[in-house]
């Protein structure tokens, strides 16, 4: 017999042979109603598996459906039936790879003509067949060469290239219907328990991300433990979607990119430039106020940089191919820092001198495989709000405290008050001692905890050079971005042999923080736009008010006003053409502008204005100077303190 040990400390003894379903039914018949799996002794298990001989005693606690595990096994499940479902439809398509994912699953398959989104409504409808027929899901063990055998003999040819890499031993197969699949589960009991599902759409992806390999095509859906959750998911997708940065990029004019220049690499339009001018004209006032001092460097340098810094090493994938310049190999730089510690070097310095802190909006270039690219998220040359400060060992802790409150700053300045943190801690390829790391991650937990920031560990994710911190900020829909990075680096000041005279006229090493608080000004801008879903707060705005006249009449007064607001520095334009009022307002409205002032006669009498919200509301008549005062107060967040 077999003791096992429940949550609430219930002890009962079972036979090795007993099921899990038979084990959690003893201890609570309610749990079966919930439970989607077990834990045994943490490891998650089919409730159709046996319990096993264990070692005398085993813990045993139940897998809630709607727990994150109990999802993610729920999702896995449901692509396994959508495999099926396509396998049943498309009797030539071969099946790759299907994991649950965030919010949802996939799959690969191999097929001659792209899913359109008939064939999806169609694996949809077959998939709800087979959850119908509540087939049962089992698992069977068999040698590696038993697996190879039956998916060669399937010509599966995506399964046979996995079960070639995998170590000789039991290979793990699950069951259901007439299908089977390559997979290490957990699984649900049945294809019953899929109770709300939706399939989500389709796209090209490469086998394994290789874009020498063949594109496949992946199919994505959702499942959720019921229908209320399904369909609160379904209104949020709808919204991200109604939100797409690069739908209102083109839709608002912001931005485009061109095959002819080439993928990832961003034109930023007239109204897309206004924002992008409003947020570098902040970021360099108020690194002004923190003691910064900005500076620029060049796009290109030659090869032996990238060797001394490591990226060369550390980072070679991630580099476009070298240049020749006269007989120099030239690479277009991938990031700001050596350039950074180029100009420190420039001279001596003393220990008086420390802090020094160089900020630059510099533009780098990244090779991204053309599948991750993705609007302006996921780009190959964008511009960091990029800092370097170099400093002594005793000024760690404090400069970073620092960095922390200016990065929560300036994403409060632009609407953003939630944040995920992480301190990322050593990765398995690194640089350095063991002994900088430990004190370089002792010195980021210090400012985290006193600033009293709540955060999580990334184990290994930190860079090659050092730990980071790495703030993602939350948008309206509560989905987080990747943006803010502070980074402690003891590395490249040896790399680079950079010292500064100490108090004791010797020479110290001095630390070295990266840091970026908006991160790429790109993403930046494409977590606005869809964060504010393209009606930027009147600061931001790339036209701030729009005169409208309704009449020819009105001409006069309304060019008035506009050189007026355009003088005060109001982004104004004038719309004086000879179309209805209520389709100028409901073009003014599509473009997101914050006032619309409509001069009529009554305005043009009392030389006042009638402000309209780009909602829809309207504003009582008020003067210019009135409403110039109302804009300004919107003008701008307040400056940093301190």
């Amino acid at each position: 017999m077999v003791k096992v040990i429940f949550p609430t400390g219930e002890e009962k003894e079972f036979a090795p042979e007993a099921s899990l379903f038979e084990v959690l039914k003893a201890h609570d018949k309610g749990l079966l109603k919930k439970a989607v799996a077990a834990r045994v002794d943490g490891a998650a298990r089919d409730l159709r598996s046996r319990l096993g001989a264990g070692n005398g005693a085993v813990k045993v606690e139940p897998v809630a459906l709607e727990s994150p595990e109990g999802l993610e096994i729920l999702r896995h499940s449901a692509a396994h039936v959508m495999a099926e479902a396509v396998k049943s439809l498309y009797k030539d398509a071969r099946i790759a790879i299907g994991p649950a994912i965030e919010d949802g699953f996939y799959y690969d398959f191999e097929v001659d003509e792209p899913f359109t989104p008939e064939d999806i409504e169609k694996i949809e409808k077959r998939m709800g067949e087979i959850i119908k027929g509540d087939h049962p899901f089992a698992r069977e063990a068999v040698s590696r060469e038993e697996a190879l055998k039956l998916f060669s003999g399937m010509g599966e040819v995506y399964k046979e290239e996995i079960i070639n890499e995998l170590p000789d031993g039991e290979v793990s197969l699950y069951r259901h219907s007439g299908f089977v699949d390559l997979c290490r589960g957990p699984h649900i009991p049945s294809t019953g328990w899929i109770k709300a599902f939706k399939l989500t759409g389709a796209a090209g992806a490469y086998w394994r991300g290789d874009e020498k390999r063949r594109m496949l095509q992946r199919v994505y859906g959702t499942a959720f433990a019921n229908k209320d959750d399904l369909k609160a998911y379904i209104e949020r997708i709808e919204e991200a979607k109604r939100r797409d940065h690069r739908k209102l990029g083109k839709e608002l004019d912001l931005f485009s990119t061109n095959e002819h220049i080439g993928a990832g690499l961003v034109l930023w339009h007239p109204n897309g430039s206004v924002v992008r001018g409003v947020i570098e004209d902040f970021w360099r006032e108020e690194h002004a106020r923190a003691d910064y001092s900005i500076i620029y460097t060049p796009h290109i340098a030659q090869a032996g940089l990238w060797k001394t810094s490591g990226h060369w090493e550390f980072y070679r994938e991630n580099l476009f191919s070298p240049m020749d310049v006269e007989g120099q190999d030239y690479i277009v730089k991938p990031m700001n820092c050596p350039f950074h510690i180029s100009i420190y070097k420039s001279r001596l310095r003393s220990y008086r001198d420390l802090p020094i802190r160089y900020a630059e909006l510099g533009t780098v270039y990244r090779y991204e495989r053309s599948g991750a690219l993705h609007g302006l998220l996921r780009v190959r040359g964008f511009t960091q709000d990029d800092a370097h400060i170099f400093m002594t060992p005793a000024q760690l802790e404090d400069e970073i405290k620092g960095v922390l409150k200016f990065t929560l700053f300036v994403l409060n300045s632009f609407g953003f008050n939630e944040f995920d943190i992480y301190l990322s801690t050593r990765p398995e390829k690194y640089v350095g001692s063991l002994e900088n790391w430990a004190r370089a991650e002792a010195a980021l937990k210090g400012a985290l905890e006193a600033q009293g920031l709540k955060y999580s560990i990334d184990p290994g994710e930190g860079v090659f050079y050092g730990p980071k911190i790495d703030i993602k900020i939350k948008d309206v829909l509560g989905r987080a971005w990747q943006c803010s990075t502070i980074q402690a680096d003891f590395n490249l000041p040896e790399r680079f042999d950079v010292t500064y005279r100490d108090e004791n006229g010797g020479e110290s090493r001095p630390i070295m923080v990266h840091r970026a608080l908006m991160g790429s000004l790109e993403r930046f801008f494409g977590c606005l736009v869809e964060h504010y879903a393209g009606a930027f707060p009147v600061w931001l705005s790339p036209v701030q008010a729009i005169v409208l006249t309704v009449t020819e009449r009105n001409d006069d007064f309304a060019s008035e006003v506009h050189k007026k607001l355009k003088a005060e520095g109001i982004r104004a334009e004038l719309d004086v053409r000879n179309e209805k009022l209520g389709f100028k307002i409901r073009e003014a409205q599509l473009r997101k502008v914050p006032y619309q002032l409509v001069i009529g006669d009554k305005e043009s009498e009392s030389r006042q204005v009638s402000p309209r919200l780009r909602g829809g509301a309207t504003l009582p008549s008020m003067t210019v100077d009135e409403f110039l005062a109302v804009v300004k107060a919107e003008n701008r967040p307040a400056s940093q303190a301190g």
